[in-house]
């Protein structure tokens, strides 16, 4: 059986978001999906180990915010690759609270879906919450963010709890990349989240110029992704 079939299918990437209380959270999904169309209904998988899915079992909201493609990783990275447990992803974000509570985004999304849960299936690591559309609009007009696009440009990597998760990708003698470290040039592979910083590309977000070699970062750069110091990557070979 080759996994390898299973990245051919398509996703989106998506704020998936709930409160409990006075409290938000929210976290980065990419398992959204329209079951029904009446009465309007969506399907949301979500790790059973993440903070929101404790909140979303709780009060059974939730509310999806379509993320544009201009998103810059370090937002994907603070909803996708920390936890709300300890550290509140929402401080210096641009939201608001819906019909129900939850929290949309009002930046890097063009779209907005909420929700209230009518069923749940346990399935291995994860729920599937079966919920009925209670509010959605058009924010403004824009590309969305897709799986492949955040893979393929901006050089992603889904974290473990995803339902997308397979490990590091095999090379072509099946060794995982980058195991020896090393400096200089070439590309480096964030062992936590699987970001690769380019020297071609830089890291222009962190004032990083294009053509800066990986030994020439500063010592106190990390990851933009998942905030990863430098001595967490891993050379590719």
């Amino acid at each position: 059986m080759d996994k390898k079939a299973l990245y051919s299918l398509s996703y989106g990437l998506y704020m998936v978001g709930s409160r409990m209380g006075e409290s938000v959270n929210g976290q980065i999904a990419n398992t959204v999906f329209q079951v029904t169309s009446e009465p309007p209904r969506i399907a949301v998988c979500i790790n059973r180990n993440n903070y929101t899915h404790a909140f979303i079992a709780e009060t059974g909201v939730l509310a999806v915010s379509v993320l544009d493609r201009e998103t810059p990783i370090d937002l994907i990275g603070k909803f996708g690759f920390k936890s709300g447990r300890e550290f509140d992803k929402f401080k210096n974000i641009s939201f608001r609270r819906g019909v129900t509570g939850a929290p949309l985004l009002l930046e890097h999304s063009f779209a907005f879906i909420e929700a209230e849960v009518h069923d749940r299936l346990e399935v291995g690591t994860h729920t599937l919450f079966c919920a009925t559309v209670v509010d959605c609009d058009i924010i403004r007009e824009s590309e969305p963010l897709t799986y492949a696009y955040y893979q393929e440009v901006k050089k992603g990597r889904a974290p473990g709890s995803a339902p997308t998760y397979m490990g590091e990708r095999q090379g072509k003698e099946g060794e995982t990349a980058g195991r020896s470290p090393g400096q200089g040039g070439g590309k480096y592979r964030c062992s936590v989240c699987g970001y690769i910083y380019d020297p071609l590309q830089g890291d222009p977000d962190a004032g990083i110029a294009p053509g800066t070699s990986f030994h020439d970062l500063p010592d106190t750069w990390v990851c933009p992704i998942c905030g990863a110091a430098k001595e967490e990557f891993e050379r590719e070979v």
